[in-house]
């Protein structure tokens, strides 16, 4: 293996992770898929930072890792509501904005130009709390005492990121449309 190929391969190893985290989950070995989950968090943290640093950015790896993340997040997200660890509502919201943007992308991708994956800042922000959200639900179902309300803040601070970037996602592709020669 070449070196520049390191933060994709890392990326696939992410991938692999999501189903033994999610049978972690729904077996209820907590501590287990927090470790796992947290594994594969920093995964994505050092992918990225290998990447920036070398100069190791590949067309694969800038489709790759969106997909490593969603995957891990949702697959995460669905376990956790399933079993009652996180609210329903807040699993249908995060699954609907990735729709959202997914879809989205494909019909910018064949009705107006192809589509280079750029998230934007919020979204950043966005799969950073969601993150922190599944290792403080899953630590807390562990066993790891948190303050009263904590998750409840966290729970909320996602919700917020979750529907802010969305829109902006939508606002800014939405734009980028109406304005391409190839609209209309």
């Amino acid at each position: 293996m070449r070196a520049e190929q390191i933060p994709n391969a890392i990326t696939v190893v992410r991938m692999l992770l999501v189903a033994p985290t999610a049978w972690l989950l729904l077996d209820g070995r907590y501590g287990a898929a927090f470790a796992l989950f947290l594994v594969a968090g920093l995964s994505d943290a050092l992918d990225g930072q290998l990447a920036k640093r070398f100069g190791w950015q590949t067309a694969l790896g800038g489709l790759l890792d969106p997909i490593a993340d969603k995957l891990l997040l949702v697959v995460s997200f669905l376990c956790l509501g399933w079993l009652d660890v996180l609210p329903g509502w807040l699993v249908a919201l995060v699954i609907l904005r990735d729709l959202v943007i997914v879809t989205g992308a494909a019909i910018y991708h064949f009705r107006i130009a192809p589509v280079e994956a750029e998230p934007i800042l919020l979204s950043k922000a966005n799969t950073l709390m969601q993150i922190v959200l599944v290792l403080l639900a899953v630590a807390h179902q562990a066993g790891a005492g948190f303050p009263a309300g904590m998750i409840d803040v966290v729970v909320w601070i996602v919700a917020a990121t979750t529907a802010s970037s969305g829109v902006a996602y939508v606002v800014e592709w939405g734009r980028r449309a109406l304005s391409h020669p190839r609209a209309g």
